[in-house]
């Protein structure tokens, strides 16, 4: 288990933080990313309306990514239980919620989001945009594909944070970190946003915890194949 020594301050855990290994990655896809669009150039409004229409979008993404994804069931293949590498790395991170070294995402894992995740998104809303308003510059859906690549890493930076024993002091972070906690340690199934909350106050996962049962199945995601969430 990764050491927690040091990081009841904030800038303890953003050392540790920068030490390791995705917020390296990230760092190199956003500056990446970033000379790419200013050497296409054309800077202008779309670019904005491009960025901000992504960030609209991402607290949903992460919501629906956290449901369905992290948190999918095993299933059976020929008689064999098969459980998605994503979710059976999310079953140990519930299953020890203090070991650091197990909150950030993995090379495979960082891939799928950077190479595979964020182009499909940028590309379903370009075409979206294009049948009503005409066609999207390169350099608007650039910034777009920028604004996903710095929502993640807000994405790592917040879930690492959260973990640490560094304790909140702003409203906004007092409301995450709580709920993250309620999520692990009393029910799975409520409260999946990691950056902010909007997701679950929309879409009926942010009950009030009073109301909310303790779940059996906090800590272990219940792995049977076919389990009723």
């Amino acid at each position: 288990m990764a050491s927690r020594e040091g990081l009841t301050t904030l800038g303890g855990v953003a050392r540790a933080f920068a030490r390791r290994r995705s917020p390296k990655v990230l760092a190199a896809a956003i500056v990446a990313l970033a000379a790419a669009r200013v050497g296409v150039g054309d800077f202008g409004w779309r670019d904005l309306v491009a960025a901000a229409a992504m960030l609209a979008v991402y607290p949903f993404a992460e919501w629906a990514i956290h449901v369905y994804l992290l948190h999918m069931r095993p299933f059976e293949i020929g008689g064999r239980s098969v459980e998605a590498p994503a979710a059976k790395a999310h079953r140990a991170h519930h299953e020890r919620p203090n070991d650091l070294s197990m909150i950030l995402l993995d090379p495979l894992e960082l891939a799928q989001l950077l190479l595979l995740a964020v182009p499909v998104v940028v590309a379903a809303g370009t075409l979206i945009a294009t049948l009503i308003f005409g066609p999207v510059p390169l350099g608007a859906m650039l910034s777009a594909a920028l604004a996903a690549y710095l929502a993640i890493a807000v994405y790592e930076w917040t879930h690492f944070l959260i973990h640490t024993p560094y304790r909140p002091r702003s409203r906004h972070y007092r409301a995450i970190w709580r709920n993250h906690r309620l999520h692990h340690f009393k029910n799975e199934h409520y409260w999946h946003g990691i950056t902010q909350t909007l997701g679950d106050r929309v879409l009926g996962t942010d009950p009030d915890q009073r109301d909310v049962d303790r779940s059996a199945t906090a800590r272990t995601l219940d792995p049977t194949p076919g389990a009723p969430r």
